[in-house]
């Protein structure tokens, strides 16, 4: 038997660079040398990876791969892996199953040296009948916290049976109550914010030869993305357990009551944050595979969910309090009862738990082999308002659309033969706004694929009423009315090729426009283009530079804003031209000993400022491993968003030293500590510059 055992405090690192990401759709950017969540946040930190495939990696991670049993489309999943390499990992594993030697062993030969270290840290093949499992308790805190740290429990199953289980429990110490309507002011109300219990995850699985249900709560997504997705996975392929978690991203103020409902001490002291997590989809969900004739596959998978989701207090509309039109409705204001019979208004952002969805669907294929298929996939979805005696409703800036219930219908298919792959999805959003009714969506893949070579042309089309709040489908970052695969014609060319230990290359080009005017008038016909590029050269494990060349909306049309979502906003003005270079050097003296230095360099058009500004980034990480059981690591980042002034954007310097040590293989622990620094001139910033920030982070893993 076989458990894991994990105490992390996890630092409050990484997620302060996530917001200044695109989190758009696409492949992921860079193949990540070491597939630890830390060091997957790093990536983030360094702006080489989006906020998106940082949550698609991580999705992989917990869940694992079996590369025996996987399809076509999970293994794609795999970062640094091409269609070609895919299909020879399958035809090894064919073989090795009609040889009856046994499938693991021919898909370790498919994967060279390097390609299986990298990928290790997403691979879980796990054995019929054995006991494996893992439990993670992680807690956050900093040196300013006047209030318990916040934790969250992992614990995870599985090799019984073909039984799987998961859960993840937290404990919240600003958890706010449940929406409701005062009766006698008649105005919105939650009780203060507290210490709480909460279960926001858990799930069981059973799975067989050709039969697979899931009870809890899970992530699901089918063809080409545009229909149905939650997984951020590039080819989902149905659903996959959910217990992700995500860590403080940076410190706030403890005070979330304006006026005074809090003492002058509590309005100036910044705390940790409670744990966050993605509210996907909860309750049901089956598949059932099986021939359907000579070479053909059926596969039927069908889901049911009951969830309870929090909104944006901005996305949120009263009708009862509304007197003038719906588009002039104001995000109605939530009060916090205190002692005396008074009500002080709230100022956090995200209201707990303000309507209960149902949602249901499911999808059928037909496989005639795993490079070709038809399939069709149509959820719907109906919110149920939790408040009682108001009349409440999404403002147009919300992500689901207003009125009722919503929901699509798509038809996908794809056909492969030699080194081509073609793709196709089309599909028909509805909903009940007043002034919307659905539209139409449309995405087609051509994908040339080779021996570690690849590349892709993508097109896609979505209608101004295409209002789709659970669609993946590649997009840019401007926004219609809360949801970005809206109101677009675009199409994205996209290359990679790579050779182990000499060299690697990767390129993409996206341009779009808008079909029609979006919520500024005039935008309709706006282009913008992005596009970056990426070499590495590894022929010297001593001097291995890479250079990164990106270019973001170049100033092509008019304003088009970006997400109103205050929980997903990538924090971009889409008006502006970005053009950008970054140049790293990596060197491995030893198997000990690895050094890496970034330099970043940007400008920024800013026309509300009246001219370009220039930004830097630096970076400076060591990594040490004296022996097999110890590892040291220290990293310095430096980021300023303005070089010519230090007054209102981020200006910051951090440092961060961490150990690792392993015990027997199977226990281990790492103890983390970042300094952070705000770098701004407290004589002439807007806003007083934030103290010295001192946070930590401890990890302990037993492993028997």
């Amino acid at each position: 038997m076989r458990r894991v055992l994990s105490l992390s405090l996890i630092g409050l690192l990484g997620c302060w660079w996530c917001r200044a990401l695109p989190a758009h759709a696409a492949p992921y950017e860079v193949e990540p040398e070491a597939g630890e969540e830390l060091d997957l946040l790093a990536l983030v930190e360094e702006g080489a990876i989006s906020g998106e495939t940082l949550a698609a990696l991580l999705a992989l991670r917990r869940t694992g791969v079996d590369s025996r049993l996987a399809t076509r489309a999970t293994l794609y999943g795999l970062p640094g892996l091409t269609y070609a390499d895919v299909d020879g990992v399958l035809r090894l594993r064919a073989e090795g199953g009609a040889s009856g030697d046994g499938a693991s062993s021919d898909v370790a030969e498919a994967l060279t040296e390097e390609e299986a270290r990298r990928l290790a840290p997403f691979l879980a093949e796990r054995e019929p009948g054995r006991l494996s499992g893992d439990a993670r308790l992680l807690m956050a805190f900093a040196a300013s916290d006047s209030l318990l740290p916040p934790m969250a429990l992992q614990v995870r199953a599985a090799g019984l049976a073909g039984l799987r289980a998961g859960v993840l429990v937290s404990l919240a110490r600003r958890r706010l109550g449940a929406l409701r309507r005062d009766a006698r002011t008649r105005a919105l109300v939650v009780d203060a914010p507290g210490a709480a219990l909460v279960l926001p995850k858990f799930y069981a699985q059973w799975t067989g030869e050709r039969v697979s249900v899931l009870a809890g709560t899970y992530r699901l997504g089918f063809g080409q993305r545009l229909t149905l997705d939650t997984t951020a996975l590039p080819a989902p392929d149905g659903f996959l357990p959910d217990d992700g978690v995500r860590p403080p991203g940076g410190l706030e103020r403890e005070c979330l009551l304006g006026g005074d409902g809090c003492e002058a001490e509590e309005r100036l002291s910044d705390v940790t944050p409670d744990f966050g997590w993605d509210e996907g989809f909860r309750g049901l969900a089956g598949t059932v595979r099986g021939p359907v004739g000579r070479g053909a596959e059926l596969s039927l998978t069908g889901f049911g969910s009951y969830q309870l989701r929090s909104l944006p207090r901005h996305a949120v509309l009263d009708s009862a309090a509304c007197v003038r039109a719906r588009g002039g409705c104001k995000a109605p204001d939530v009060r916090v009862p205190l002692p005396g019979s008074r009500l002080e208004k709230l100022t956090a952002r995200t209201l707990p738990g303000v309507f209960n969805e149902w949602a249901g669907g499911g999808n059928a294929t037909l496989s005639t082999s795993s490079r070709a298929h038809l399939g069709v996939t149509g959820w719907a979805a109906r919110p149920v308002w939790a408040v009682e005696g108001a009349r409440l409703d999404f403002q147009p800036g919300a992500r689901y659309p207003a009125g009722g219930g919503f929901g699509a219908v798509g038809l996908d298919a794809a056909w492969g033969h030699g080194a081509v792959d073609l793709f196709f999805e089309g599909t028909r959003s509805f909903d009940s706004a007043p002034e919307g009714g659905g539209g139409f969506g449309a995405l087609q893949r051509t994908v040339l694929s080779g021996e570690r070579k690849e590349l892709e042309l993508a097109l896609r089309y979505y209608g101004r009423d295409f209002a789709n709040p659970y669609s993946g489908a590649p997009s840019g970052p401007d926004a219609l009315e809360g949801l970005r695969v809206r109101n677009e014609l675009g199409a994205r060319v996209r290359y990679l090729q790579r050779e182990e230990r000499a060299w690697r290359l990767r390129g993409q080009v996206d341009a779009w426009t808008l079909p029609a005017d979006g919520a500024v008038p005039g935008t309709a016909g706006t282009a913008h283009l992005r596009a970056s590029a990426r070499a590495d050269w590894l022929v010297w494990p001593l001097f291995q530079p890479s250079l990164q060349v990106e270019l973001r909306d170049s100033g092509l049309g008019a304003e088009v804003p970006c997400s109103e979502d205050a929980e997903s906003d990538s924090g971009l003005d889409c008006s502006r031209g970005r053009y950008g270079v970054i140049a790293r050097v990596r060197s491995e003296p030893s198997e000990e000993v690895s050094l890496a230095a970034q330099y970043g360099h940007a400008r920024v058009d800013e026309p509300e400022a009246g001219g370009p500004r220039y930004d830097a980034q630096a970076v400076l990480d060591v990594r040490l491993r004296p022996d097999e059981s110890l590892r040291l690591g220290g990293r310095v980042v430096w980021k300023d968003e303005d070089l010519s002034e230090r007054s209102r954007l981020r200006q910051e310097l951090r440092a961060s030293v961490d150990a690792r040590w392993t015990a027997f293989g199977t226990v281990s622990a790492r103890a983390r500590y970042a300094w952070v620094l705000d770098l701004k001139d407290a004589s002439v910033a807007r806003v007083p510059p934030d103290p010295p920030r001192h946070l930590f982070h401890l990890e302990l893993e037993t492993r028997f």
